[in-house]
């Protein structure tokens, strides 16, 4: 895809030792499709769900497939220090209620 006359591009890498690039397309939409030797290899089926991140060197996708989480590749690993993951949801969500309380208090309705 060509945009104000850069193209862009991903390239994919296998997580092998013959680590073999691939050069794939984004569709207006921001659409790619990805290999389907990738595909197998990361069991990515129709609705597959990927964490999408952006890196020092480019954008690294990481697909959420049942096989993944079986593994348990850490997804919800905390890095030292940080708070437990039940701690931060709890704090999100007492932040949330707050913010509803307040709009509510605001608007003087409930």
């Amino acid at each position: 895809m060509i945009v104000d006359g850069l193209l862009i591009y991903v390239i994919l890498l296998t997580m092998s030792t013959t680590a073999q690039a691939d050069t794939v397309w984004f569709t207006t939409k921001g659409q790619v499709v990805i290999p389907r030797r990738l595909r197998k290899l990361f069991h990515i089926e129709d609705g597959t769900r990927a964490i999408v991140t952006a890196t020092d060197e480019g954008i690294l996708l990481k697909p959420v497939t049942a096989a993944l989480i079986e593994r348990g590749f850490g997804l919800l690993k905390r890095k030292p220090g940080h708070k437990p993951l039940a701690g931060e949801w709890a704090e999100h969500k007492r932040e949330e209620r707050q913010k509803e309380e307040a709009k509510y208090d605001r608007h003087g309705s409930r």
